[in-house]
């Protein structure tokens, strides 16, 4: 199994001192248009609160450009602290095209629950820095969930979802982004396996020759604690439901400093992904305390 090669100049995203807002930054959402990555991360402030933040790189690696204000922020009961000094606000970006819009979905938590949340922007909008976000709402009002990837094309006429209600990866369906299908389960964790305790979605399906290609995380539970790593799985190209390969080993696993120490200890953490010329560039969270990024070349992680 191939495995993701990390940028030597990791992490490429810092937090900035004197930003309130960017206490750590991580998990980090990202989409190629215009000859230029953007980045979308995740910020949380001194207050306990998370935030997305604005980035972009002509090359992938290297950071062009950088906004000194949030292009996101929490809003209503779903986003806002009913708890102090537990976590809330907007987590966990990821993005997607789908015609002249950008999709994003998130998790909404209140310091209590987290919920599925989806927004949107027009291209031009997003292109313009201009931020005019839509809040589609709360997807699963009934469902404690989060790291929900949407597929960056309709299938057989319909949005495709996959959910992640723990511990298991789910499917849903919707012709109007409002009304959602039962999900069902499509992937759950392998006991013994470093993906024994509970997955998600990592980065938004890739369309290839040979199936959507779906990066997800991996946690393990060992004595010393939690280990998140990262693993590939194949999916069919007319039924996500159908999966047809996943990765025994992992592709990228906590190694370097960055990724082993920090506000979380032993995490990679894929939310977002694009490909370069035939190159994979994964965009991942460091400890939940940096953001990194990997790459490998797409042909040879296919199996």
């Amino acid at each position: 199994m191939v495995k993701l090669k990390r940028f030597k100049g990791n992490p490429i995203l810092k937090p900035i001192k004197n930003h309130d807002w960017e206490k750590y930054v991580y998990n980090p959402g990202a989409i190629f248009l215009e000859d230029k990555v953007h980045i979308i991360y995740r910020a949380m402030g001194k207050d306990r609160i998370s935030r997305f933040g604005y980035a972009s790189s002509k090359d992938g690696f290297h950071i062009d450009e950088r906004l000194d204000e949030p292009i996101y922020v929490p809003s209503g009961e779903f986003e806002e602290p009913v708890v102090k000094f537990r976590n809330s606000g907007v987590e966990d970006p990821r993005v997607v095209k789908i015609g002249k819009k950008i999709y994003m979905t998130y998790a909404a938590v209140n310091g209590r629950v987290s919920y599925i949340a989806l927004a949107s922007i027009d291209v031009k909008d997003f292109l313009n820095k201009k931020w005019k976000w839509k809040k589609h709402g709360i997807l699963f009002p009934d469902c404690d969930g989060r790291n929900a990837v949407l597929f960056p094309k309709k299938i057989k006429n319909r949005f495709v979802l996959y959910p992640r209600f723990k511990p298991d990866i789910f499917v849903s369906y919707s012709k109007d982004l409002k009304n959602w299908t039962k999900p069902k389960r499509v992937m759950k964790p392998r006991k013994g396996r470093w993906d024994d305790l509970k997955i998600g979605a990592g980065t938004p399906p890739i369309l290839t020759e040979k199936g959507w290609l779906l990066i997800y995380h991996g946690v393990q539970a060992t004595r010393k604690g939690n280990i998140y790593r990262v693993g590939l799985a194949l999916t069919d190209l007319e039924n996500p439901e159908k999966i047809l390969f996943r990765s025994e080993k992992p592709i990228l696993e906590p190694i370097k400093k960055y990724e082993r120490i920090g506000q979380v200890n032993n995490v990679v953490f894929p939310c977002g992904a694009v490909v370069l010329e035939e190159k994979l560039y994964v965009y991942y969270g460091g400890a939940d305390s940096v953001v990194c990024v990997a790459t490998a070349d797409i042909s040879k992680l296919l199996p």
